[in-house]
């Protein structure tokens, strides 16, 4: 015997299974429609790939090629204006060492002088002696190198000579 409740019950039962199966068949339904968004997605970005790998790539390719040029240029550039400031920094320290030199030559002369002027007539003139004593010697110095050149000219063509002779008599001998 199958009483109301019963078949109320197997009428909830079917009824709460048939809901749950629309309740599924909605969740897949819905499932469906974001698995299909991803794969127009991903097939949206799958073209584009093709894409950039049939045109975009080659485009990149030749960017890159030219960029990579420029590169190899301005380092180029680079080196030579560094190897050129490198250049006019000797030149300007040798000049700013050229002037260094002649303002301490200059500074030391007028220094003397001033020394000089202080002192008095006697050491004065021995200081003057003095200048004029290394001029002699400079003088006598650069006569001395002059003569030991031509004497050793000399001897050179002395030893040139003596071997000339030398062979000579050694021929007359053989003869």
């Amino acid at each position: 015997v199958v009483t109301r409740d019963d078949v109320e019950e197997s009428l909830k039962a079917v009824f709460q299974f048939v809901k749950d199966k629309e309740q599924l068949l909605q969740d897949l339904h819905s499932q469906i429609e974001e698995t299909k968004k991803i794969i127009a997605e991903k097939q949206r970005e799958r073209d584009y790939w093709l894409e950039y790998k049939n045109v975009g790539s080659k485009i990149h390719a030749e960017k890159i090629s030219s960029l990579e040029k420029d590169i190899a240029e301005v380092k180029h550039e680079l080196e030579r204006a560094k190897e050129y400031y490198r250049e006019a920094l000797k030149v300007v320290r040798e000049e700013n060492q050229k002037m260094f030199d002649r303002h301490m030559k200059l500074l030391s002369e007028e220094a003397f002088k001033n020394a000089v002027g202080y002192l008095d007539k006697h050491c004065r003139r021995e200081i003057e002696e003095n200048e004029w004593l290394k001029e002699e010697v400079k003088i006598y110095q650069k006569a001395h190198s002059d003569l030991e050149a031509s004497v050793q000219l000399l001897e050179e063509e002395n030893t040139n000579l003596v071997a000339k002779l030398i062979d000579i008599k050694l021929q007359r001998l053989r003869v």
